[in-house]
């Protein structure tokens, strides 16, 4: 190794989800080959370049291997990891407890019970936001159906709200 080569071992492997994005599978090339610079990976994840440094920079994207001239070179797990805190930036975590998940999981083994309950209190918050924007939805259904009767248009399917939320919503929202 010369003195310019930066690669770093890696400690312990980040355990992965199932690839989150099954469309960008047709990109990645096979495991072996799979060195990916940072505009390729800026291009795959809609990250930018200036993200991606960042993320390295605060610890949330771990053991990025340089080139031998010091170009970053990310593989295939690196894109599995991306789509993942991708993933829980939709969640609304914070980017704090990104980094401490993250962490977590480079201590390996000891934290597997941390790092669970961090996905059990994100995913009650994901399924309060999700209630609350069924209720949201229930009372734009229920406006947008007033006014449509008042146009005489006819309204667009309602797939999404169950019936028994847009009644709720009818009654909390009859005169405004």
């Amino acid at each position: 190794m010369t003195v310019t080569q930066t690669e770093r071992p890696r400690t312990s492997e980040p355990e992965l989800p199932a690839p989150c994005a099954a469309g960008s599978d047709a990109l990645r090339r096979p495991d072996g080959q799979d060195r990916y610079t940072i505009s390729e990976v800026a291009a795959f994840s809609g990250l930018s370049a200036h993200t991606l440094r960042w993320y390295e920079r605060i610890g949330l994207m771990p053991h990025v291997d340089r080139s031998h001239t010091g170009q970053r070179r990310f593989s295939n797990r690196d894109l599995d990891w991306l789509e993942f805190v991708g993933k829980l930036r939709l969640t609304g975590m914070p980017v704090a407890d990104m980094v401490r998940y993250a962490e977590m999981v480079r201590q390996g083994e000891t934290t597997v019970a941390e790092r669970q309950a961090l996905l059990e209190t994100t995913r009650k918050d994901v399924l309060a936001r999700i209630a609350e924007l069924h209720d949201t939805l229930a009372v734009l259904d229920y406006k947008i159906d007033h006014y449509s009767r008042k146009t005489g248009e006819l309204p667009a399917t309602r797939a999404v709200t169950p019936p028994a939320a847009r009644d709720a919503a009818a009654h909390t929202t009859a005169n405004a």
